[in-house]
């Protein structure tokens, strides 16, 4: 059974992710007791408890994110033996997860880079006053004239008809004043600490390049699709350069997905604390099946389905 790994990105965190999983299974327990030994504070106390304040918080929501994903694909493993992993992506935060489990680099040393690269998108989110906006409906071609004239960012291209503008709140507001004018169905402002994906988030890209720089990386065992370029990378020094650029670069996931379909994957497995990936698809491409697991339930579904 060949599948391509999907990884959540923020915005998918839920108190009590991975809960259920630590207490079943012995592997995924003593992979949160790593991340909780490595960062030096208990992050399956804010995963399992909360609040949700806390866990949302860009340094708390990344690390526990990439540790649910991680932890979600060793169980997996063990459950699916014969399951082969064909490609791997994942959304904004969720693409280093994906690296990760194609092997770029070992669970400690990405675990650390998400830290940092939530810590380093705090401070920028506190340093910046910045919003997102989600425009539904509504031509590319369009929402880019939109974007050029309230000087932000597209952040993400998540689905047809599915667009986030990123920016200053002044600049995000005159967006969604102006976005009926463009033919844009619905704007509706999204609950975010900052302007992720836009060039507020510099400050943040020039300290995470740092951070790579200084990082044990190698190529992956599988294709991984990055986000900034939406096709596989492959050297150490594309995989650091397109994780740079992805901070303050668009998320390209249509584009991601369709590279994936057009090599000819079928079926793809999300993994991570809700269905967001799952519903994306449904709306890029029906034809292909997303298997999304989040907790023992959905996991004992999905393997008898892979089965």
């Amino acid at each position: 059974m060949k599948a391509v790994l999907l990884f959540a990105g923020q915005g998918a965190q839920k108190v009590g992710m991975g809960k259920d999983l630590a207490e079943a299974f012995p592997a995924a327990r003593a992979l949160f007791d790593q991340a909780d030994a490595a960062l030096g504070y208990s992050l399956t106390n804010v995963m399992f408890e909360g609040p949700m304040e806390e866990l949302t918080k860009t340094s708390r929501c990344q690390p526990a994110l990439y540790a649910h994903g991680l932890a979600i694909l060793e169980v997996l493993k063990s459950k699916v033996p014969a399951l082969e992993i064909a490609a791997t992506a994942g959304l904004s935060l969720g693409e280093f997860t994906a690296h990760a489990a194609a092997g770029t680099f070992d669970f400690a040393t990405g675990l650390n880079l998400v830290f940092q690269r939530g810590s380093f998108m705090e401070e920028a989110c506190e340093s910046t006053k910045g919003a997102m906006l989600a425009l539904l409906g509504g031509e590319e071609a369009a929402i880019r004239q939109l974007a050029a004239e309230c000087a932000v960012d597209v952040a993400n291209l998540n689905a047809p008809g599915q667009i986030v503008l990123s920016g200053s709140a002044e600049g995000i507001a005159a967006a969604a004043a102006k976005s009926k004018d463009k033919g844009i169905k619905r704007a509706i402002p999204l609950p975010v600490a900052g302007a992720y994906h836009s060039r507020l988030m510099k400050s943040a890209q020039d300290k995470l390049a740092a951070a790579l720089a200084a990082a044990s990386i190698q190529s992956p065992r599988v294709p991984v699709v990055c986000n900034f370029e939406a096709r596989p990378v492959s050297t150490p020094e594309e995989i650091r350069a397109t994780l740079t650029s992805q901070v303050t670069g668009s998320v390209r996931w249509v584009e991601s997905m369709q590279h994936l379909i057009a090599a000819g994957h079928t079926i793809f497995i999300e993994l991570g604390p809700d269905a967001t990936l799952a519903g994306l698809m449904g709306k890029i491409d029906k034809s292909v099946k997303v298997i999304s697991i989040k907790d023992v339930a959905s996991l004992d579904a999905a393997v008898a389905q892979l089965q």
